[in-house]
């Protein structure tokens, strides 16, 4: 299982959002990936999806933060 939390944020994103992350200097990516799994845990919604659908809710909490940084 991985732990480090950038290698898991860009395989869930799409792959044009995953591009875009990846041509963002590193120290950005990974504070990405940490709000991503802040997002994860705080918000309700999403918590209630991640028990039917976990991957659709990883997908949208990481389609938000990329959204957020742009």
């Amino acid at each position: 299982m991985q732990t480090d939390p950038l290698p898991r944020f860009l395989k869930v994103l799409a792959p044009a959002s995953r591009e875009t992350v990846r041509r963002l200097p590193q120290e950005t990516q990974e504070e990405m990936a940490a709000r991503w799994e802040t997002y994860l845990t705080d918000d309700t919604d999403l918590l209630s999806l991640d028990e039917l659908d976990p991957h659709t809710a990883e997908a949208k909490a990481a389609e938000h933060v990329v959204k957020d940084y742009s």
